[in-house]
C-alpha cells in the first residue's frame, strides 16, 4: 500500500539523517586531530585557501548532480563553520566577528539573493517609511525594474520628535511584504524592540537594527537568539570597536548572518545631517569579514550628496549601498530632504553604471 511505502521512505530518510550526523561527527573528530597537529607545528588554525579549495572540489565532483553550487555551499558552509569553531576552541555555532589573517569576505544568502563579498555590489533601496500601498508599490516596481533584489521600508519608526510620524506598524509591514512579493524582492525593515520580533517573522527577510538601537543589548540578544539575518547600523556616537562589539552580541547569542551598516556619525559640521565616516569603510574591512553596507542617504541628509558619497563609499571598499527612494520626496512623511525620486534614482543608477564601467546588460551594481 502507498501508506506503507511512505512509512518505509520516511524510515530510510531517518536512517540517512543518522548516517549524515555520524559522518559529520567523524569529520569533527578529524578536525580535532588536525587542531592538535597544527598546534604542535605552530600553524594558523584557519586556512582560507583550503576552505576555498574544498568548495571547488565539492562543486566539481558534483557536476551534473541535482544540487546547484549555491545549494552545495549552503549545505557545507555551516559544517565548515562548526568545524572551524572546534578548531579554534570556540562554542559551536558562535560566529566570528573579527577577520582572521587571509580570510575572504563573507556572504549572506537570503533566498537566492546575496549580500556582501560580491561584484557588482548590493543595492538596498526604498522609502524611509511605508506610507501607503500606492507609495510602496511604485517604489518596489522601480527597484525591481532596475534589477535590484532588496526593498527597504520602515514600519516602526523611532523618531527624535515624539510628534513625528512613527510609521504604520504591522500594517506597513504587510504592505511592504506584499509589494516585495509581487516584484520578487527581499524585505529589509527595522526592528525597534524585542516584542516586535514575533510579529515581524515571515514578513521581513533582513532585520535592520537602527543607529538608536545599536546598544540596545536586550534587543540584540533576542534577535541573535532568533537566528534571523541582521543588518546592524552603527550608532552616530559609536566607535568602531563599540560597533563591532554590538555585532559580537548578535553572534554570541546565535546570529549566523550579520551585515554591518555605516551611516554617518555626529560631528561639529552642520552642512550635512551627519558626517559619513569614509575611513570607517577600509578600517572595518580590515577588522572583519562581515558584509559592509553604507547608508549614504542618512549620512548626507540631502539628496544632492547621495551620488558623490555613493561613489566614495564603493571606492573605499563597501560591499553595497542603502539608498532611500520615494515617489514624491517633497511630500514624504519622514526624511524628505534626502530621499531620491524614482526618476532621480534611475539617473543615479545610470551614473553609477557609467562610473563603474558596468555593461548595460549587467545587473547594477
Amino acid at each position: 500500500m502507498s501508506t506503507d511505502r511512505l512509512a518505509d521512505l520516511r524510515a530510510e530518510i531517518s536512517d540517512l539523517n543518522q548516517r549524515l550526523l555520524d559522518l559529520v561527527a567523524q569529520r569533527i573528530a578529524k578536525v580535532g586531530e588536525v587542531r592538535a597537529l597544527k598546534a604542535e607545528l605552530g600553524l594558523p588554525m584557519f586556512d582560507p585557501m583550503r576552505e576555498a579549495r574544498m568548495f571547488e572540489e565539492l562543486v566539481l565532483r558534483h557536476a551534473g548532480g541535482p544540487l546547484s553550487e549555491a545549494e552545495i555551499r549552503a549545505i557545507f558552509r555551516p559544517i565548515f563553520e562548526i568545524s572551524l569553531a572546534h578548531m579554534e576552541g570556540r562554542a559551536s555555532g558562535e560566529l566570528r566577528v573579527s577577520r582572521l589573517p587571509g580570510e575572504p569576505d563573507r556572504q549572506i544568502a537570503i533566498g537566492d539573493a546575496r549580500l556582501g563579498g560580491a561584484i557588482p555590489p548590493t543595492i538596498i533601496a526604498g522609502p524611509c517609511a511605508v506610507e501607503s500601498e500606492e507609495q510602496i508599490e511604485a517604489v518596489a516596481r522601480a527597484v525591481a525594474a532596475l534589477g535590484f533584489e532588496f526593498l527597504r521600508g520602515g514600519a516602526f519608526k523611532p523618531r527624535t520628535n515624539p510628534d513625528s510620524f512613527q510609521g504604520l506598524g504591522i500594517e506597513g509591514l504587510h504592505l511592504l511584504r506584499a509589494a516585495a512579493d509581487r516584484h520578487g524582492l527581499r524585505v529589509v525593515s527595522e526592528v525597534t524592540g524585542p516584542r516586535e520580533l514575533e510579529a515581524m517573522g515571515g514578513l521581513v527577510d533582513l532585520f535592520q537594527v537602527g543607529a538608536r538601537n545599536m546598544a540596545n543589548y536586550e534587543l540584540l540578544k533576542e534577535l541573535g537568539a532568533a537566528r534571523q539575518p541582521v543588518l546592524l547600523k552603527r550608532s552616530f556616537a559609536a566607535t568602531l570597536d563599540e560597533f563591532l562589539l554590538a555585532a559580537e552580541y548578535l553572534a554570541k547569542f546565535g546570529a549566523r548572518d550579520i551585515a554591518l551598516c555605516e551611516r554617518g556619525i555626529r560631528t561639529f559640521e552642520r552642512e550635512t545631517r551627519f558626517t559619513l565616516d569614509i575611513a570607517a569603510v577600509p578600517l572595518l574591512k580590515q577588522k572583519t569579514a562581515l558584509p559592509l553596507i553604507v547608508d549614504v542617504s542618512h549620512a548626507a541628509g540631502r539628496r544632492d550628496l547621495v551620488l558623490p558619497l555613493a561613489k566614495a563609499a564603493l571606492a573605499a571598499g563597501a560591499d553595497g549601498l542603502m539608498i532611500e527612494v520615494h515617489p514624491f520626496p517633497e511630500a514624504a512623511l519622514s526624511d524628505a530632504a534626502h530621499q531620491l525620486s524614482i526618476e532621480a534614482f534611475a539617473r543615479f543608477v545610470e551614473e553609477m553604471r557609467a562610473t563603474l564601467s558596468i555593461r548595460d546588460d549587467a545587473r547594477f551594481p
